[in-house]
């Protein structure tokens, strides 16, 4: 009996399966020879998917173009110049001009004559100040506390150095249950504009920061009081409100140098 493979139908079968697949195998070669290009010939696919691409160049080419151009919105009256044209005739109205003193009392430059004049003006009456904090027990408009809270965690940025529940960090002590932040409210005013440095006594543990606190005298008397008075009914404390005529009393105050410990009144 003879093997399948001295079989001369399934020699002829056999040969001409495999003549196909080298054929097959040959033109799918020729298909990406064809497709992909060789040598300077450019890629079709690639050009393809590039056309996209050179159109969208384009129009933002035309669009840079058109903004940056002389444009004459009226007879006389040229707009929107070139960056090239705009940058020196910017820097030639810099140089022309005279810089001049900031007149607004919370930018003093440390050091400057005006910060050491503000030292030697005479000292406020904080016991005026914190005579007009109202009672402990009176009401305080839910409002306010709203305001002192977006001031705390946003527009005052406070949470980012004691913590968004008062709990205190690295770098800013802990607001919850401390005696200064419930104590008389004039301390609480004084530090906010004019910063506080240097060790303090807090909850019976010395407290030394890392870094000073700096002074926030860009806020409004109305933003001062507000995150003031939040801060003094949070985190579990329990205090009166804090007026923004009481800050008003103490502007005078802005500018002087940072307060110590020893420049608070003991609560």
């Amino acid at each position: 009996m003879s093997s399948s493979s001295d079989n001369p139908f399934v020699r002829f079968t056999a040969f001409w399966w495999a003549l196909g697949v080298f054929m097959l195998f040959g033109v799918i070669l020729l298909a990406i020879k064809l497709f992909s290009g060789s040598g300077d010939r450019p890629n079709p696919l690639e050009e393809a998917a590039a056309a996209k691409r050179y159109e969208t160049r384009a129009a933002v080419e035309a669009a840079q173009k058109a903004a940056f151009a002389y444009k004459e919105v009226e007879k006389g009256k040229v707009v929107q110049v070139p960056p090239h044209d705009v940058f020196p005739l910017v820097g030639q109205g810099l140089l022309a001009e005279k810089p001049v003193a900031v007149a607004k009392p919370e930018q003093i430059v440390p050091g400057s004559d005006r910060q050491l004049a503000a030292a030697n003006e005479p000292k406020v009456d904080v016991a005026a100040v914190d005579a007009l904090t109202p009672a402990a027990d009176a009401p305080i408009d839910p409002a306010l506390l709203e305001a002192g809270k977006a001031q705390f965690m946003g527009g005052g940025t406070c949470f980012v150095c004691h913590g968004p529940t008062g709990e205190g960090g690295p770098i800013g002590p802990t607001l919850a249950g401390s005696e200064w932040v419930t104590g008389p409210v004039s301390n609480l005013i004084r530090i906010q504009l004019r910063g506080l440095e240097g060790p303090i006594q807090l909850k019976g543990a010395t407290y030394t920061p890392p870094a000073p606190m700096a002074a926030l005298a860009h806020q409004t008397d109305e933003q001062i009081a507000a995150v003031l008075t939040y801060i003094r009914n949070s985190f579990g404390n329990k205090a009166s409100a804090v007026l923004p005529e009481q800050v008003k009393m103490l502007r005078s105050e802005v500018g002087k140098p940072m307060l110590k410990e020893a420049d608070l009144i003991k609560p």
